[in-house]
């Protein structure tokens, strides 16, 4: 199905006259535009409903995600209504400024655009105003706070809307001064119809008003914000914008398909909308397709930008929690610090109460990068590995992974003297990771199925291969290894209707580099293959059955 935008008659590719903007804030005059959906506070208002009843309000959103966009097309809605002095301020290069220079430079961006909307809309009071202004100057957050005071006096029926942009760059030393100023300017002036001051909206990829600065919350009177990504409908929007000034279309298929890889993050979503459109597709009416975005994906999964290397480095101050989210069922805890460090920098997100990847292509980005770090891939040809059938010589992958322990060390398992639970099944993952690939296979962590999560299934060449992980660090080696065996053949073999599968036990009782021989055990008509992978950091000879 393709979009319905074109003209039937025309079959004529026609030179866009505006583009994907993948490099800083929409002009939609140069730059393909949908407004966001459902941007909305925890009462569920609107931001004009907020503006009207004089909120003062704090929205967050990671990185180029369209906040500074949002912001300017409020502040153009704002002033089609003359009541209205929308006022936008960015503290982008403010955090290294002295108290006097950031005083001066708000001065500065405020007054003009003050006289200058008071000129536009021929406000009576504009004269009166700036004479006060050439007057006043600000110096502090009491000279900042008198500023309102006394323009709550000169101007009775104007409303000013101050939107501060990146305020993350406040100087430290002002941060506590300044949200207290506008706390107690909400307060005072709360119940006052007629008011200069009449809404203000904090902007930043910090939700401010859970900021605790000397014990309190100096801005706990506003309404939270959390901005959201592209709807479906909003992706949609975006790309029948091109197709109307092009006559090349999307299928529907491929704009679910963008939407479903993406989960609307706005920079991916223009990313990808160049990529087809200059790289996969270009210059012809032909449509779009999903197979065209899988291309595009791809292109993108292996482009250096500074999108992905911003991203990169939050991911890495947090890579554990990352990686652990990404391959395990993990809770989602809005009070935890990685999860909520992860969630502002747009790397995580809250799905069904539990804490996901933000989209499956920061969840390939990263999770590739991550296990590049760890050199898990061997130096061989892949060739080497497969028998006879399009089959993988699983037991040789194996017993070359217990080698690669072996020369990396164990120290990864143990912190603070206690096993890593998840390390083995990471850097098990990382290494079977050189088997996974568009032309090869596919790899899944922590598969979810009727009967419970699988740790690892690997499907190469259209074979399955099933590898359950454990650690024994109590001693109850067999206790481990049955729970291990019963889990594979009750659960998962039989829903992936495989015959073979393989334990992985991950031995706190041998020592690290220990050769062990493969065993394996039969229940009916499935086989496990069974592993013994030593990380014990002292010899301690054990024997298996």
């Amino acid at each position: 199905m393709l979009l319905n935008t074109i003209d039937a008659n025309d079959k004529t590719y026609r030179k866009p006259k505006r583009f994907f903007e993948d490099t800083g804030v929409v002009n939609p005059g140069s730059s393909y535009f949908a407004p966001l959906d459902n941007v909305t506070n925890t009462k569920n208002q609107e931001i004009q409903t907020m503006i009207d009843r004089g909120r003062y309000f704090s929205i967050f959103a990671p990185r180029q995600s369209g906040k500074t966009t949002f912001i300017k097309e409020i502040c153009r809605q704002l002033h089609g209504d003359p009541t209205y002095v929308a006022v936008l301020l960015s503290f982008q290069k403010y955090k290294n400024l002295d108290k006097t220079q950031f005083y001066q430079l708000v001065e500065k961006t405020m007054y003009s655009q003050l006289i200058d909307r008071l000129s536009e809309v021929k406000c009576e009071k504009s004269g009166t105003v700036k004479q006060f202004l050439d007057a006043h100057h600000l110096t502090d957050h009491i000279s900042f706070s008198t500023l309102f005071e006394e323009l709550n006096h000169i101007l009775r029926f104007k409303k000013i809307v101050i939107f501060i942009d990146e305020f993350d760059g406040i100087p430290l030393i002002e941060l506590e001064n300044f949200l207290s100023t506008l706390r107690d300017l909400y307060q005072a002036y709360k119940d006052v119809e007629q008011k200069a001051l009449y809404s203000v909206g904090l902007i930043g990829i910090r939700n401010i008003t859970k900021l605790v600065v000397g014990g309190v919350s100096p801005f706990n009177i506003a309404d939270n914000i959390k901005l959201p990504p592209f709807s479906l409908k909003n992706v949609r929007e975006l790309y029948t914008q091109y197709t109307e000034e092009t006559n090349q279309p999307f299928t529907e298929d491929a704009v679910k398909k963008v939407y479903a890889e993406t989960n609307g993050q706005t920079w991916l979503v223009n990313r990808l909308g160049t990529i087809l459109t200059v790289n996969i597709k270009p210059n012809t009416v032909e449509p779009i397709d999903e197979h065209d975005v899988d291309r595009a994906v791809q292109l993108l999964l292996s482009e250096k930008n500074s999108h992905f290397d911003n991203l990169y480095e939050k991911a890495k101050l947090y890579k554990e929690t990352f990686v652990e989210i990404v391959f395990d069922n993990v809770a989602y805890n809005p009070d935890d610090d990685d999860q909520s460090w992860l969630e502002q920098y747009g790397l995580i997100r809250q799905k069904n109460e539990k804490a996901v990847a933000a989209n499956n292509i920061y969840k390939a980005r990263y999770i590739k990068t991550f296990f590049k770090e760890v050199n898990a891939s061997g130096n061989f040809p892949l060739n080497e590995y497969e028998l006879p059938g399009n089959r993988l010589d699983m037991a040789r992958i194996i017993l070359n992974f217990n080698h690669y322990i072996a020369q990396i060390g164990v120290k990864a398992f143990y912190e603070e003297k206690k096993t890593y639970e998840k390390t083995g099944q990471f850097l098990l993952t990382a290494f079977l990771y050189q088997f996974s690939g568009k032309e090869k296979g596919e790899l899944h962590c922590e598969l979810r199925t009727g009967l419970g999560i699988m740790d690892i299934i690997l499907s190469y060449k259209s074979r399955k291969y099933i590898i359950e992980t454990k650690v024994n660090r109590s001693g109850n080696y067999q206790s481990v290894l049955n729970e291990g065996v019963i889990q594979l053949t009750q659960k998962y073999l039989s829903t992936e209707a495989v015959a073979d599968g393989y334990l992985v036990i991950f031995d706190t009782a041998t020592a690290v580099g220990t050769e062990c021989k493969p065993k394996s055990r039969r229940k009916g008509n499935k086989k496990i293959n069974i592993y013994i992978i030593g990380i014990g950091r002292s010899p301690a000879p054990q024997e298996h059955s």
